[in-house]
């Protein structure tokens, strides 16, 4: 190892007594070697172990030097003056070679360290550098913690060197102080610049440390911010989504509504669309002030930043965009809608006075006045805008106008033009009538009565030729002929026509009003109750028994609202002009009467659910909130009362219309409302059958079902015996579907609301069914025989109308089976797979089985050919 200049003569000796290599800093002149001087020591021979060790030692160097071997202390003074010479060699130097050596071996193990700490820094270094980045917020922060707290660790490690370096600098001050050589300082200062420079490469370690640190922890941060500002906006982003395709789903509404509470209805959803839009692009501004923010402080991902607020903001200006438009567009719509709306109610108004001004009060100058008075007020009521024209009127909504706007103003355009007409002419009637004048009485001297003797033998005063150019004949009343002149009144049969119309109208206004009330209603009671059950607020009040049942409660009413608010309104509203069409738009929503089916079905339950919670507070507020007079089970009736006065109503207008192709129509529309009915009504017995093993969908639609007398007989001897035992029928409840005939036992159960069930107890194809139409000893009895009279069931009807028309359904349903028999009884389509075809039932629907040239229908138990 090699060694600073130290005073001459020091010496090391290791553990085999040789002496140590010491380096000096110069050349080496001369080499003193002192024999080491002891009482136990003998006299130095030339052969002694000190001499074979030096010798060894000068041999193994090759020192190329003068030696000088000396034999005392004193012989080291001929060659080293004393001041050179420490105090174990007689010297003045103070010197302990022990407090050199820790002093050497501070300094040694403090340049390790340092050395040591470089390592420490420059691997933890290259680990950071090194860290892949997770993309999970915890992992993240997990990272932070755990590099923070290793970077707190090193930097306790460096500050504890540090000042370990300085203790040492402190010692060789405290050392330097003390020495007053000048070689001793010297060498002292040379350590002291050692430690010095170790110092200030251990800082400068240290706070390039720090910075590359500060760099690493900021860029954790930062990806931090990053990854938490990905996830604000993609759930930013998701939100806006759904929010552009509820705004997509909205514009797939028309943009202006055909009725104003229709347009009213869009404008409540769009407000409730903007409100949920307003929430949601607020969070989105949260997101983008964030990102803002982010960019301020220069971070790293300044471009993708900044990319993401853009798209942020450019969703909620297209969305803030397309909700101001479309609420324009409605609102737009709405007062065009609302002023033809007015108009239509002046039109109806004013048709209603012209109908309820009595002729009769006419006669009178005063009548005709105040006639004439009442028509001036009405007319002076009339809208303002009802002065422009068409083209005025379409050109200020020309932004919002649609073909079926279109044709409505047309309509209300036609209809003003023929009521103004009919009152302009009826003002002039009146105002000929106002200004007549009386005619002034003319006063005359009386005849003198003849003499009744002359007058005897005289001819008749009034025959054709006495009478000739003695008086005029009688004038007919004033007051007649001016209504003949002024009002030409139309004849009897006119008179009938005209009296029709207006009772189709009314009958139709009355058909149209009604309809509007029952959609409000149904639109309160959805809004007022079943969306108030999701209502957090109302929660508490809400019963158990209710949770997740509001479509078992309200059943399928919003469908029925639906159609009714959309469709079926914009209808019959088409039809207020020509009532007598009214019949073919029933004819066209036949299908959809199909919903009022399923809400009978639901009735039963919707009304048990009711008896459970009818007390319920949530019910008693919801009434009040509505202002409702009756309860929810009056309004959940509504449907079915309006299904049964809608062929009232079309027997009212059956009953005025005179015109034969209407009259089909209307016909035809109150049959089908008719088997609407009917359909229901059996529906609502066939949801009671119980113990059917199948599903009663397959066997068709209920055509008949009614309660019967029932006996059975059958071929076999032990069973035929034991049914003619039995004298007395069963009674049977039959319904009669297109595949099948079942029967069922009625059995009333004793509930509140005394609705009865039907047991299952046998069921007859009708592919193998016949009918035996008249059996002797019954009018009201037929025979139903199966499998080739196998089994045999003589049914007794109530009433000889009953038996005829199950016959004539039976009658009907065994015919299409007999002619599907002589016809095509299936047809074929390729499969999917490739090479193979499938045939099909055309009475079911089903796939056949195909065995020996023949195809098989197990639903109907029949072998097509």
């Amino acid at each position: 190892v090699k060694r600073k200049t130290k005073p001459a003569g020091g010496k090391r000796i290791d553990r085999n007594g040789r002496g140590g290599l010491t380096s000096f800093p110069g050349n080496l002149h001369l080499v003193l070697v002192l024999r080491p001087s002891s009482l136990l020591s003998p006299a130095p021979s030339p052969t002694s172990s000190t001499d074979l060790g030096f010798r060894f030692s000068q041999d193994d160097f090759m020192l190329k030097m003068p030696v000088v071997m000396l034999r005392s202390v004193g012989d080291l003074l001929r060659y080293i003056d004393e001041h050179h010479l420490t105090s174990d060699f007689t010297g003045t130097v103070q010197y302990c070679h022990s407090d050199w050596i820790v002093l050497r071996t501070a300094i040694e193990s403090f340049a390790v360290t340092v050395k040591e700490i470089a390592q420490l820094l420059q691997g933890f270094g290259s680990e950071l550098s090194e860290t892949e980045l997770p993309d999970e917020a915890n992992a993240i922060e997990f990272l932070l913690h755990s590099h923070t707290h290793r970077y707190r660790q090193m930097k306790d490690d460096i500050r504890s060197v540090l000042k370990e370096g300085r203790i040492l600098q402190s010692n060789l001050e405290t050392a330097k102080a003390s020495r007053r050589d000048g070689v001793e300082e010297r060498d002292i200062q040379a350590d002291m610049d050692t430690v010095q420079r170790l110092l200030a490469q251990l800082r400068d370690m240290e706070e390039a440390f720090d910075g590359f640190f500060e760099k690493h922890h900021l860029k954790l941060q930062q990806y931090l911010q990053l990854l938490r500002y990905e996830i604000n906006f993609h759930h930013t982003a998701v939100t806006i989504y759904w929010v552009c395709v509820l705004s997509d789903q909205e514009k797939e509404i028309p943009s202006v509504g055909s009725t104003v509470v229709q347009t009213e209805q869009l404008l409540k959803d769009l407000e409730m669309l903007d409100s949920h839009a307003q929430e949601e692009m607020g969070r989105a501004q949260v997101v983008i002030l964030h990102g803002h923010q982010l960019a301020a402080n220069h971070h790293y991902a300044l471009a993708l930043i900044i990319q993401r607020c853009n798209e942020l903001r450019h969703h909620c200006d297209v969305l803030t965009t397309s909700i101001r438009a479309k609420r324009a567009s409605l609102t737009r719509a709405k007062d065009l809608l609302l002023r033809l709306e007015e108009a239509l109610r002046w039109c109806d108004e004013g048709a209603y006075l012209l109908a309820s001004q009595m002729v009769d009060r006419f006669q009178t100058k005063e009548g005709a006045q105040e006639a004439l008075q009442c028509l001036s007020c009405h007319q002076e009521r009339a809208p303002s805008y009802l002065k422009n024209s068409q083209d005025t009127l379409s050109l200020e909504f020309e932004a919002i106008l649609t073909p079926q706007l279109q044709s409505q103003i047309s309509m209300v355009t036609e209809k003003l033009s023929s009521v103004q007409s009919m009152i302009r002419n009826r003002e002039q009637c009146l105002r000929k009538l106002a200004d007549i004048q009386v005619r002034p009485i003319q006063l005359v001297a009386p005849r003198p009565e003849p003499d009744q003797t002359s007058q005897r033998c005289k001819s008749p005063l009034f025959s054709p030729k006495h009478g000739t150019g003695l008086s005029n004949p009688p004038s007919p009343p004033m007051n007649i002929t001016i209504h003949s002149i002024l009002f030409s009144f139309p004849s009897t049969a006119q008179s009938s026509s005209h009296e029709t119309k207006i009772s189709l109208y009314h009958i139709m206004k009355e058909l149209i009003a009604t309809e509007r009330i029952y959609v409000d209603e149904l639109l309160s009671v959805l809004l007022g109750y079943r969306a108030e059950m999701e209502d957090p607020a109302m929660s508490s009040l809400l019963p158990s028994a209710l949770c997740s049942q509001k479509d078992v409660l309200f059943g399928n009413m919003p469908e029925i609202y639906q159609f009714h608010s959309r469709i079926f309104l914009q209808d019959l509203q088409g039809c207020l002009e020509t009532p007598e069409r009214v019949g073919a738009c029933f004819l066209q929503r036949k299908e959809k009467f199909q919903v009022y089916e399923r809400y009978c079905q639901n009735k039963p339950r919707s009304e048990l659910l009711w008896r459970q919670c009818s007390d319920s507070p949530f019910f008693q507020e919801c009434q009040k909130k509505l202002d409702h007079k009756l309860g929810l089970d009056s309004y959940l009736l509504k449907p079915v009362q309006r299904l049964t006065k809608y062929q009232l109503l079309l027997k009212e207008l059956l009953k005025h219309c005179t015109e034969d192709q209407y009259r089909c129509e209307l016909q035809e529309a109150l049959h089908s409302m008719l088997e609407l009915l009917k359909a229901v009504n059996d529906s609502m017995h066939q949801i009671a059958i119980t113990g059917y093993q199948g599903d009663l969908s397959q066997l068709g639609r209920v055509v008949l079902q009614g309660g019967f007398s029932v006996w059975i007989s059958h071929k076999r001897a032990a069973v035929r015996m034991k049914e003619l035992a039995r004298f007395k029928p069963m009674q049977r409840h039959l319904f009669l579907y297109e595949h099948a005939l079942l029967f069922c036992k009625r059995r009333d159960e004793d509930t509140l609301d005394r609705t009865p069930s039907y047991s299952f107890k046998h069921c007859l194809r009708m592919s193998a069914v016949g009918i035996t139409e008249n059996v002797k000893g019954d009018v009201k009895k037929f025979e139903i025989w199966y499998s080739g009279r196998e089994e045999v069931y003589i049914v007794q009807a109530p009433t000889v109308e009953v038996k005829v028309s199950w016959l004539t359904e039976i009658r009907k349903i065994l015919t299409n089976q007999q002619k599907l028999r002589n016809g095509l009884y299936y047809y074929f389509y390729l499969s999917p797979l490739p090479f193979v075809c499938l045939f099909v039932c055309l009475l079911c629907g089903y796939t056949l089985r195909f065995f020996s040239s023949s195809f098989f229908c197990l639903s109907y138990e029949l072998i097509w050919i």
